[in-house]
């Protein structure tokens, strides 16, 4: 199998635009757990978290948009990908973010981070197996967002 880069920037170009049309409105739970493998590893501050995509998983996709709107997030922009190649079937893929916020008329701004991505292409697609963060917390309260 072949992990090129278009199918590669298409798999992104994918997940920035569901996430971007969750944030305007009702996210789509079945395209949003379609880009995650049945269970995945979540690495950040607070520890290590292990996740299923399950009932609970769709059941938890729709508040974490309703946060991310109601802190005043706007859209999530990619700026740049770091993409290494691990063997045929996994693919390492860091991703700078851009978060655009809108807290009230006259006060927005942008918060940039990065994100590691674990891929594994099995029956021609992409699904997300780990992923890494930073701290998203810290970064929100520096912003006054939370």
């Amino acid at each position: 199998m072949n992990n090129s880069a278009d199918d590669i920037q298409s798999f992104f170009d994918h997940y920035e635009a569901i996430f971007n049309h969750s944030l305007q409105g009702e996210p789509d739970v079945d395209m949003i757990t379609s880009c995650f493998a049945t269970c995945f590893v979540e690495a950040s501050p607070k520890g290590i978290i292990c996740g299923e995509n399950d009932e609970n998983f769709k059941k938890a996709i729709p508040n974490g948009y309703a946060f991310y709107r109601n802190i005043g997030v706007t859209a999530m922009k990619i700026i740049s990908k770091e993409v290494s190649s691990l063997d045929s079937l996994h693919t390492m893929v860091k991703i700078r973010w851009k978060m655009l916020y809108k807290k009230q008329e006259d006060v927005s701004g942008a918060i940039e981070f990065d994100v590691i991505y674990f891929l594994q292409k099995m029956n021609n697609a992409f699904t997300i197996f780990s992923y890494i963060t930073g701290d998203e917390e810290l970064a929100l309260k520096q912003h006054n967002l939370i």
